[in-house]
């Protein structure tokens, strides 16, 4: 309750999202490693408390699938860094899907969503996979129909966005405004960052150096959410016997065939299995990834390259990734309105 009052007060007196970090004392000058105090959100989906409850609720319904079976919860669950622990995803029917599904933690701070980049906010993202056939199924001509036969639903839509309507768009938005209340909690780099010298272990430390330096990790995962939200090919192996194109298949240039997001590094301890294709189960696996270069050189991305660590500089690195993972945020499962 405490953590839901702290977002709501803070949204309806500053139009912002409050950082869960933001102390009195904090540093004036902004360290690019820590997450900043507000949240981004557009200028037509402010967020208050009657649309992020709205969200919630939509964002554990399973009848916003065309099955009744799938929410976005069942991809995206709290209790698994917002992912699902599997290497691919799991979508209708119970088939298996193409890529891992992503964690969607700090998602609001990316110009671009999905592996590929195909989707430019979250209002677009929350709708793409529920009328994706492949996964939640349910046509989007079809789903404003079917939460208005609900009876709860209809005044919590005009409560949380009066005079607009239950559309395919103000469920994107609300959904959008739950999702940019699911930000990374504070860490123990952050306290190191701060100042506390013994956050984390000396290993750690030692891999922080490592990563902005010898292993060239901060290359691509650059400033707090560890990510440049940019999209390079790094040598993975395809799943199928069709190459996944990745963004090459939305912007046709050569050196983004075989691309895919930069994923970011908070709460990275708890989104194994690792890459779109989830095919390495822990950190010390993407660690020999790295180190040996990528395993498929076509079209590699420049950034990839081999890095000769010793087994002590990668013990290192992984020490490091380690202390971005922060406490669970709390997470009130909604009562959901009944049929």
């Amino acid at each position: 309750m405490l953590f839901k009052k702290l977002l709501w007060a803070s949204a309806i007196a500053s139009c912002a999202l409050l950082h869960p970090l933001a102390q009195a004392g904090a540093p004036k000058v902004p360290d690019p490693w820590l997450r900043p105090v507000a949240v981004p959100f557009p200028p037509d989906n402010a967020p208050n408390a009657d649309r992020i409850n709205l969200g919630k609720s939509l964002f554990f319904d399973p009848r916003l699938s065309g099955s009744g079976f799938l929410s976005c919860a069942s991809c995206h669950s709290p209790g698994l860094g917002w992912s699902d622990g599997l290497p691919t995803g799991i979508g209708h029917e119970f088939k298996r899907l193409g890529r891992a599904t992503p964690t969607i933690l700090n998602s609001v701070y990316q110009p671009l969503l999905m592996w590929d980049g195909r989707k430019p906010n979250l209002e677009a993202q929350a709708l793409g996979p529920i009328e994706s056939a492949g996964e939640m199924n349910m046509p989007l001509d079809e789903l404003p129909k079917k939460l208005s036969a609900i009876p709860g639903y209809p005044p919590m839509f005009e409560k949380a966005y009066p005079g607009e309507g239950l559309t395919k768009e103000t469920i994107g938005k609300a959904i959008a405004s739950f999702e940019r209340t699911i930000v990374s909690t504070e860490a123990p780099f952050d306290r190191w960052r701060k100042g506390s010298k013994k956050a984390i272990s000396e290993s750690a430390q030692r891999g922080f150096d490592l990563f902005q330096n010898k292993a060239m990790c901060s290359k691509c995962h650059q400033g707090f959410n560890f990510t440049d939200n940019g999209f390079h090919n790094i040598g993975v192996t395809s799943l199928g016997e069709k190459e996944d194109e990745g963004r090459f298949a939305h912007r046709k240039v050569k050196i983004l065939k075989g691309a895919f997001k930069t994923p970011t590094l908070r709460d990275i301890d708890l989104t194994a299995p690792y890459m779109h294709t989830g095919q390495y189960k822990t950190l010390e696996e993407v660690v020999d990834h790295y180190d040996r270069g990528g395993d498929v050189k076509t079209n590699l991305s420049p950034n990839i390259q081999p890095l000769n660590l010793t087994e002590q500089e990668k013990k290192d690195l992984v020490a490091f990734m380690k202390s971005l993972t922060g406490p669970a945020m709390r997470v009130e499962f909604p009562r959901l309105p009944p049929n």
